[in-house]
């Protein structure tokens, strides 16, 4: 896979999250010397990318989100299988479609998000419409909640990933690669692109950039997310499962050995601190009414974390090319949808080192845009 551009180059990237694992591998698999530094350690603990359902559904997002997201998400699907297949170690991934549920007092709110989603669809051919379940349909593909809902939206195509497991197997794939990895290390950007022999230093920080951002017209802030985890053996959902609700909407994405993720809730704020009773109370006695058998379910985990967000609420990459520095991209802004956009981004952003441009990123609609430094300050959109 070694690529001549990228043999003899060096890069640094700040911050071991999802998107720096990707780029770290991507770079050191084609040949490339990669330091990575993370002020946190291995496990990512300090991560967004580990607080997350993973799911990887563009036409469920395609009601809540901008057109050029949800291209990334439907360009993102495939590159996931050719990405896990790479790795040494097994990822569960899943494509066995979303489910949309609601009670029979909520059929107007599912009535129209289900005529958005079919507008969605008409406007973007590369979406599946859904499919309208009836009572029969529902049991024959998810009996488990057959019993308490009589119709159901059903979005094929759509997928999962386990996160937790991909980031311990980008770690192994790290150390394989003899990626330089720095832990518990928080290193500057600005300050590597003036003492390091490096081609490009890479940004990768998520909310941890909030400063480098500052500067910029597209601010970066934080958004809550608070996400339950749960064993539930007597819980047999096949598949990621939405339900409908005017106040508590949640999803909930089961993954191997009886593990279900449910979330999330969505707070304008930076606030890390442990997860509220009223939050706690809305995400468990939703869940509650999707299936009975939560009921005995086993609190693993309650976990908050800050989801690095733009002002625009879109993902951006952004070059600063200064005289006698290496260059800086700063990638940045995925938002919720961190698993479902990471392999859009990550193209977009081999392009932009490989080439200075990047045609994936025009053809979804992805953010670049370029500083081209002190001795010609301006701002230059390359791409949408």
């Amino acid at each position: 896979m070694n690529q001549p551009i990228f043999t003899n180059s060096k890069y640094a990237i700040v911050g071991a999250g999802l998107m720096g694992r990707l780029l770290a591998v991507a770079l050191a698999q084609r040949g490339a010397q990669v330091d990575l530094f993370d002020k946190g350690d291995s496990a990512a603990s300090g991560a967004a990318a580990r607080i997350a359902a993973a799911m990887l559904a563009p036409l469920a997002e395609s009601a809540i989100t901008e057109d050029s997201v949800v291209r990334m998400g439907i360009h993102s699907l495939p590159r996931w299988k050719d990405l896990i297949s790479a790795l040494s170690k097994p990822v569960f991934f899943q494509q066995d479609g979303t489910l949309i549920l609601w009670h029979r007092q909520d059929a107007s709110e599912a009535e129209r998000f289900s005529n958005h989603l079919e507008k969605n669809c008409r406007h973007n051919p590369q979406l599946t419409a859904p499919i309208k379940l009836n009572a029969s349909d529902l049991a024959q593909i998810e009996p488990g909640v057959a019993d308490r809902f009589m119709q159901a939206l059903y979005l094929p195509n759509e997928g999962q990933l386990d996160n937790r497991q991909l980031l311990d197997a980008l770690l192994h794939e790290l150390i394989t690669l003899k990626v330089n990895c720095h832990w518990n290390t928080a290193a500057e950007p600005e300050q590597l692109r003036k003492n390091g022999p490096y081609q490009s230093v890479i940004d990768c920080r998520g909310h941890g950039a909030k400063e480098a951002w500052l500067s910029t017209s597209n601010k970066l802030r934080g958004v809550r997310g608070e996400v339950v985890r749960l064993y539930a053996p007597e819980v047999k959902l096949r598949r990621p499962t939405r339900l409908i609700h005017p106040r508590y909407p949640i999803y909930i994405a089961p993954k191997e050995n009886d593990i279900y993720v449910v979330g999330a809730t969505e707070i304008e704020s930076d606030d890390l601190s442990e997860m509220s009773l009223r939050s706690a109370m809305e995400l468990l006695s939703a869940v509650y009414t999707v299936h009975s058998g939560f009921a005995e379910a086993r609190i693993l985990e309650m976990a908050t974390q800050c989801r690095p967000t733009l002002k625009n609420n879109l993902p951006e990459i952004r070059i600063q090319k200064d005289k006698g520095l290496s260059d800086l991209i700063m990638v940045n802004g995925l938002y919720r949808h961190g698993f479902m956009i990471s392999p859009a981004i990550l193209d977009s952003s081999l392009e932009v080192l490989e080439f200075g441009q990047s045609n994936t990123a025009l053809e979804l609609g992805l953010s670049i845009t370029s500083n081209l430094g002190t001795t010609n300050n301006h701002e230059a959109s390359l791409c949408a």
